[in-house]
């Protein structure tokens, strides 16, 4: 099937990111995996490269674009080489577009140009040691001074992609108390300096997958929040992780298509180079009809994303 989807500024992108891929990447993930993390480094290359800006507006640095196509080209790369870009990708998939909707002018002119750079990496902090899914029973706390300056935030949070290596974390708090009519009411977002006193980061958690994704424990005790920190209105944290969680499940939806791609790719090089009974596995003819299945069930994804554009 011929794609359409992508233009020829697309397509340069791509041609890019695959030499930057080959050069930067190949020659040492095998020591990120061993590592269970990308070097904090890396993430200044991939902020010269421009991947943080894309979507960033021009006045803050970046290339003012409204589009996930760059994104989707970058899970098919690394899916293709068969490597990741470790932790960053929650910085632009699942931080940004809290910033881009809640972030008051002068927030965005405090937080976009080191965001776009790399210097300042973000994450998302939701899930507790006690609450996952349900995100309304959350138990970190986040309480106004009496002078009205500063929250003081209290609490945990645990598998927070990024943690390790975050310089600011969207911390989701509550500051008040769930109303009878609505427990969902109550909660905040704040965007916390991972260096404020009583911030720590607990263990980098061992996973089955996402080996080179640094995953951590996170603990506050009694974090001074700076009130020009909160995001959005007080007590309506919910709603926002309601209207853009939407997005990190694109990202997941198109990276698994991706890997299935690759899971292909690499499958067919394989069967051409093993051999048994004296010929190559490909030339088996049951060989052929599970890799045809496979390659069939990919393009029907991709036919259907496509069309949908």
């Amino acid at each position: 099937m011929r794609r359409t989807v992508f233009n020829e500024d697309h397509e340069a992108f791509r041609e890019t990111l695959r030499a930057f891929i080959e050069a930067e990447v190949v020659p040492v993930h095998d020591e990120w995996f061993a590592a269970g993390q990308a070097p904090r480094e890396f993430y200044y290359k991939l902020g010269e490269l421009g991947l943080f800006g894309i979507n960033v507006p021009e006045e803050f640095g970046g290339a003012g674009m409204e589009s996930h196509k760059f994104e989707a080209i970058q899970y098919e790369e690394t899916s293709r080489a068969g490597v990741s870009f470790g932790g960053s990708g929650v910085h632009v998939l699942l931080a940004l577009p809290y910033i881009k909707m809640l972030a008051t002018d002068e927030q965005k002119k405090r937080f976009l140009p080191k965001f776009v750079s790399g210097e300042e990496m973000w994450a998302i902090a939701m899930t507790e040691p006690g609450t996952g899914s349900d995100l309304a029973g959350m138990k970190t706390t986040a309480k106004l001074s009496e002078d009205g300056t500063h929250y003081v935030l209290n609490g945990a949070k645990t598998f927070i992609t990024g943690g390790v290596h975050a310089d600011k974390v969207i911390v989701c708090a509550r500051t008040a108390a769930p109303t009878a009519e609505d427990r969902r009411h109550g909660i905040s977002l704040f965007a916390v300096d991972t260096k404020s006193e009583g911030y720590s980061v607990g263990r980098k958690l061992d996973k089955l997958g996402l080996k080179t994704s640094d995953t951590a424990e996170l603990a506050f005790v009694d974090v001074k929040v700076p009130v020009e920190d909160l995001l959005g209105e007080e007590n309506k944290g919910f709603y926002y992780l309601g209207a853009n969680l939407p997005s990190e499940r694109w990202g997941i939806a198109f990276g698994a298509y991706a890997q299935a791609k690759a899971a292909v790719r690499f499958a067919k090089q394989y069967v051409q180079e093993r051999t048994v009974f004296g010929k190559p596995v490909a030339h088996f003819q049951n060989t052929k009809f599970e890799l045809a299945a496979c390659d069939s069930a990919r393009r029907g994804v991709i036919r259907t994303v496509e069309e949908d554009q």
